[in-house]
């Protein structure tokens, strides 16, 4: 089964090893037909502490690294 890949922004960086991403998914409410924004933070792993507050990132889905990591940080995203 393939992994998972989302894109969000890094709201903090001040673990070792770990960046707290931000993911925004967009849906259309069942009932009222408007466009929702819903976030959710993940916790991603990044071995060299490469990425800062600000940047957006692509994080995959990976086994789990500690109990709350189970994300791994893949590159820089496009947009800026």
């Amino acid at each position: 089964m393939p992994k998972r890949v989302l894109q969000g922004t890094v709201v903090s960086d001040k673990g070792d090893k770990t960046v707290v991403v931000k993911v925004e998914r967009r849906f259309t409410h069942p009932l009222f037909k408007k466009t929702v924004r819903r976030t959710k933070n993940y916790h991603a792993h990044d071995e060299g502490n490469v990425f800062k507050v600000g940047d957006e990132v692509l994080i995959q889905e990976s086994k789990p690294i500690s109990k709350t990591k189970s994300w791994v940080v893949l590159e820089k995203s496009g947009q800026a």
